[in-house]
């Protein structure tokens, strides 16, 4: 008899040829076959169609969670779990509910999570937040949002320099505007430094531990769905249908 996990016995409904390939690829998913390999193994022409088999295993997940325990850091870079080797039950139960990923990083702002990381009430300016947190796993779209921010930096300064305004404009907008869209010095600085303290922590790791956490990564990057980049604020609401000129006392025209 065929049991799941939990030990409820599985819908022989289920079983079908075809199931036997999802079988196969999540059982070298689980045991650590990268995503490429398994394309060539599956004869899979393009990776998208072995992504749509390859699954993360939440035990393997849980492992690669606490392998980045002692790498977490708040916004000013300093280590959270320092001395962490894995995290408590209670502690995976607390971040479940207590907090939501965000670009780069973990939110605990209330009304964010209760939004699901949609409803940042300070705009999404994280590095700026004592409810944002990080970790390794993060440092590439760190990164590359720092490198968004000096490029939007220098053509924003580019294009002010250029147009010279009037009237309290600069470049042909408002000087609010123009401040209010120019990435701030403060927020580049802080980036920065949290940055150069991610990658400290990781320098300072043997070979054997780096090798591991860059697994741990891979894992939990793979696992990721949150979206990359900075979040837009949201379109406004749609306007309501205007009533037909027939419903507002004019005939319809035929």
């Amino acid at each position: 008899m065929l049991r799941t996990g939990d030990g409820r016995e599985f819908d022989k409904a289920r079983v079908i040829p075809y199931a036997y390939r999802h079988t196969y690829a999540q059982r070298h998913a689980d045991a650590g076959v990268a995503p490429d390999v398994l394309r060539e193994l599956m004869d899979h022409a393009v990776l998208d169609a072995t992504r749509l088999y390859y699954r993360v295993g939440e035990k393997r997940r849980r492992a690669a969670v606490d392998r980045l325990a002692s790498l977490h850091f708040d916004r000013h870079g300093n280590r959270i779990w320092a001395t962490a080797q894995a995290l408590l039950d209670s502690e995976y139960a607390r971040r479940a509910v207590g907090e939501v990923s965000v670009p780069f990083g973990t939110c605990r702002e209330p009304s964010n999570v209760a939004a699901a990381g949609h409803s940042c009430p300070f705009r999404f300016r994280c590095v700026g937040c004592d409810h944002f947190c990080t970790d390794a796993s993060y440092l590439p779209d760190l990164t590359a949002y720092l490198d968004d921010l000096l490029r939007t930096r220098e053509r924003l300064t580019a294009a002010l320099a250029a147009a010279p305004g009037h009237d309290g404009t600069d470049g042909g907008i408002d000087r609010w505007a123009a401040a209010d869209a120019m990435p701030s010095q403060e927020e580049i600085t802080r980036l920065r430094a949290l940055i150069s303290r991610v990658t400290a922590g990781l320098d300072g790791l043997t070979t054997a531990e780096r090798t591991e956490i860059d697994e741990a990564v891979a894992a939990v990057r793979r696992h990721r769905t949150v979206m990359l980049g900075m979040p837009r604020t949201p379109p406004p609401s749609r306007l309501p249908d205007l009533p037909h000129r027939s419903a507002v006392g004019q005939e319809r025209p035929a």
